[in-house]
């Protein structure tokens, strides 16, 4: 996933109290992707394997089929893939940040007038 300049749109989609996809949860699935591990994409993340199972676990309860499979480990290993879905569910929502971006480009430089010079403590 491309870095984000400081002052960027951010799309998410909210299924009653739950997130189903935002920008952590698709940087997740990209990792998954990219590593073929919860485990391995948590941590080149930065974080925790139980949060990024948390995370797998509520995408796959929002959407109609689970979008990361898993295998568990033994002697050669467990290991997780991107379902058809998964792979369905993250090209729709980066085309709809596009999308999304590039409908509100105009305001955000707008909006960029009004902030500070300085960026606040984490």
């Amino acid at each position: 996933m491309a870095a984000q300049s400081p002052m960027t749109p951010r799309l998410r989609i909210q299924l009653g109290p739950a997130i189903a996809i935002g920008p952590g949860k698709a940087q997740l699935l990209e990792a998954i992707a990219a590593t073929g591990s919860i485990s391995a994409a948590a941590r080149a993340m930065g974080m925790s394997y139980r949060r990024a199972w948390l995370l797998v676990d509520t995408m796959n309860q929002c959407f109609k089929a689970p979008l990361v499979a898993t295998a568990t480990g033994g002697k050669r290993g467990g290991g997780a893939q991107i379902t058809p879905l998964g792979v369905e569910v993250l090209e729709r929502y980066q085309r709809m940040q596009h999308i999304a971006s590039e409908a509100v480009a105009e305001e955000m430089e707008a909006f960029a007038s009004l902030f500070s010079d300085s960026f606040p403590p984490a």
